[in-house]
């Protein structure tokens, strides 16, 4: 099939280059040309394992391409919408000046008969809205919604052996042009076994956003729980493990730590209260609200437990931080709880030195007093404290014995609970998990 791509930022990159694996001719659309300029040569605009090698063999094959010139979505049939939903700047809810955008675009260089597919998060009632815009003089298009289930660190695999498909149609029937053609387009998943759901575009619209604020509620309540065992005395990893054997509840996903950050699920559970309260339904989604402080505290909870390792404050102290992502296999620092307490514990007077085998660079983007190496080794040298914050390999496999035999001091905060214990103070080292005793 003739595809288009619109918006080539991490859903859009990586989609196109899934596009053109299964076999698709694929034109990826931005409006940054550097960025077009980057992709066209191959080369991945961020970290995402996989990705680099998926672009190569797209652009070899010659199913790929990418353009700067919105002229090439007349070469496709059928057009995906991948652009950003960001935050507003000053209020809750999603910004959908892209998608709108996005969506102009391709009604200006589409004909009649092309399928508008969107693949962004946004809020229900969008697609309606969209819709409604189609002018006299648009070219006659079908609107379906396919949302998108990838987790930075994964979305290679997830976007060539998705766990789920769902395709919101204006019917909600499969019957619906709409729906057979993204049958077509995901002919190898569902013929390998993907469950398929075809529903209406508002259902569309909701999965996701009900996705991510059931993820995001599960991972805020047992850092609840971690608040409760640091008060009692209690060991928050062994009560996970033990409810989590519960198979209505799960162990996935039950891990205390630093809490959750990145690009998506802080902003769409907020965009999803702000829509709950245009529909005249805050109650309903008001729990999400506290999730997210929950969440927010245990950033704090972390600088907290800084000052108390120190004993006389983090001023004047030399501290490694390990991490920066917000989480591993990826350079995504938006929203990170570990850059948020890097730089909180900067800015309380601590000389941080923190490492991230690939997010440094966009962590001094975001603040450039800030110190950042490339290795463990690096940050850890004369460190009196060592907070791990993201769980790349490399720091979760830290020997102690090596370990201490690099810092001036033998205490450690463990941010995400990856690291044993038993291990660590039988090196003579001051542990502190979030939740264990």
């Amino acid at each position: 099939m003739r595809l288009s791509v619109v918006g080539c930022g991490y859903l859009g990159a990586v989609h196109a280059a899934a596009m053109a694996e299964l076999g698709h001719d694929v034109v990826g659309i931005d409006v940054d040309a550097r960025k077009v300029a980057q992709l066209s040569r191959g080369e991945a605009p961020f970290f995402e394992p996989g990705l680099q090698e998926l672009l190569l063999a797209g652009l070899r094959s010659g199913r790929l391409r990418f353009s700067a010139d919105p002229a090439a979505l007349s070469s496709a049939d059928l057009h995906f919408i991948a652009v950003g939903t960001p935050q507003l700047s000053g209020g809750a809810g999603a910004d959908l000046s892209y998608v709108d955008a996005a969506f102009a675009q391709v009604l200006a260089h589409g004909k009649d008969g092309d399928i508008v597919v969107g693949k962004s998060t946004v809020p229900v009632g969008t697609v309606e809205r969209l819709s409604g815009t189609i002018g006299r003089d648009a070219p006659r298009v079908t609107l379906a919604w396919n949302p998108e289930f990838l987790r930075e660190g994964h979305a290679v695999a997830d976007s060539l052996t998705p766990d789920r498909l769902v395709f919101g149609v204006a019917g909600g029937s499969r019957d619906d042009a709409a729906a057979a053609a993204l049958a077509q387009v995901y002919e190898k998943p569902l013929r390998d076994g993907t469950p398929l759901i075809v529903t209406d575009w508002a259902t569309a619209e909701l999965v996701k956003v009900a996705a991510n604020a059931f993820l995001a509620t599960k991972i805020s309540f047992i850092n609840a729980m971690a608040e409760i065992a640091e008060a009692t005395g209690a060991d928050v990893t062994q009560l996970a493990d033990a409810i989590g054997h519960d198979a209505r509840i799960g162990r996935r996903f039950l891990n205390a730590g630093v809490g959750f950050g990145g690009g998506c699920l802080p902003k769409d559970i907020r965009a999803f209260q702000a829509r709950a309260v245009e529909l005249g339904l805050a109650e309903t989604v008001v729990f999400l609200d506290e999730m997210d402080k929950i969440n927010l505290r245990r950033r704090s909870r972390v600088v907290e437990l800084a000052g108390e390792l120190l004993g006389s404050g983090p001023a004047g102290r030399r501290v490694a931080v390990l991490g920066l992502a917000f989480k591993p296999d990826s350079d995504d620092v938006r929203d990170s709880p570990a850059l948020e307490v890097a730089c909180a514990l900067r800015a309380a007077g601590a000389e941080v030195v923190a490492a991230d085998p690939h997010a440094a660079a966009n962590a001094r983007a975001r603040d450039p007093e800030l110190v950042t190496v490339d290795s463990a080794d690096e940050a850890l040298v004369g460190a009196e404290l060592v907070i791990l914050l993201t769980e790349w390999r490399e720091f979760t496999e830290l020997d102690p014995e090596r370990t201490a035999a690099l810092v001036s001091g033998r205490r450690i905060i463990d941010g995400r609970n990856v690291l044993d214990p038993e291990a660590w103070i039988g090196a003579g080292w001051q542990y502190r998990g979030l939740g264990r005793r």
